[in-house]
């Protein structure tokens, strides 16, 4: 039971939120290509004294940073995103996930429309944040599954890249825009960070599509897991798959076989994060990343 994962600068932030808005201004992301976003090539000189000032004090921070996270980890992703937009980088946000009408039924929806200060220009930017777990195929292929098997990174990078992202392009997003007057040309935007997990035991290679510096965790089936391997384990709930988990208590084992057995139960797969304790502060910090998942998955 055991991953490894990029070290994250975040992980000295103790406000949740906070950490996760700082994670998404670095992390890598799981699309190469010329419409990827990169926030860091626009984030302002005094970025970090800004995020540490509202992890000092979080009532100073914006009221999306207050509000309780949603359950739906896409949409507490979409408030991180606006706050980044809005607040860190000064843009404004023209529409969000504004549907695109047809003869009375959605044919689609924008994510964000935004106002690109730095740079002067409109943008659409389309966004997700995603985990995929490899698996090895017969065909000597692997295919990266979501925890939930219907999702799938080459269909879903597909459909960003070919449909996603061009929807300003439709006539009616087009008439849409227009009304709000929005006549130039839309730059479209991707944003997709997360991870990737690769099989305990079994080599396998990273999509030629996802940038080399990506995020990584390992995945196993609950048949795989020994006993010996769940001290320094703690179970990851939403929405703190983002960014880096922390905690003062120690891990507890009786809670990681709490989860495997929901595992087994429920047959879901599940997130742990492999903690390492600080000499110095006492925190416990999560150093690696790993995904059990039930014998029958991704069937």
């Amino acid at each position: 039971m055991d991953a490894k994962t990029a070290p994250y600068s975040a992980s000295e932030l103790t406000t949740p939120a906070v950490r996760h808005l700082a994670w998404i201004c670095q992390a890598p992301q799981l699309l190469q290509s010329p419409l990827t976003f990169e926030p860091g090539r626009f984030l302002p000189d005094d970025v970090t004294e800004k995020i540490k000032a509202w992890d000092h004090n979080p009532q100073t921070a914006p009221p999306l940073l207050r509000e309780p996270p949603q359950k739906r980890l896409g949409f507490y992703f979409e408030r991180l995103y606006r706050v980044l937009l809005e607040d860190l980088l000064g843009w404004e946000v023209l529409l969000q996930n504004q549907q695109i009408q047809s003869n009375g039924r959605t044919i689609g929806e924008l994510d964000f429309v935004v106002h690109n200060r730095n740079e002067d220009r409109i943008e659409h930017h389309e966004i997700a944040i995603k985990y995929y777990l490899g698996v090895p195929e017969h065909s000597e292929r692997t295919l990266w599954y979501g925890p939930n098997a219907r999702d799938r990174l080459d269909l879903k990078a597909d459909r960003m890249l070919r449909l996603q992202s061009q929807r300003t392009t439709l006539p009616e997003a087009r008439a849409l825009l227009a009304d709000m007057g929005i006549k130039e040309p839309v730059m479209p935007r991707i944003f997709m960070p997360g991870y990737l997990f690769y099989p305990t035991g079994t080599q396998v290679s990273a999509p030629q599509s996802v940038p080399a510096n990506h995020l990584r965790g390992q995945w196993c089936y609950l048949s795989q897991v020994e006993s010996s391997d769940l001290p320094g384990w703690v179970l990851l709930n939403k929405p703190h798959w983002i960014g880096p988990w922390r905690q003062y208590e120690s891990p507890a084992p009786d809670a990681v076989n709490a989860a495997l057995a929901t595992i087994e139960r429920a047959e879901i797969p599940l997130l742990f994060a492999k903690l390492k304790q600080n000499s110095v502060t006492g925190l416990w910090q999560e150093t690696n990343r790993l995904f059990v998942v039930p014998d029958s998955w991704p069937g």
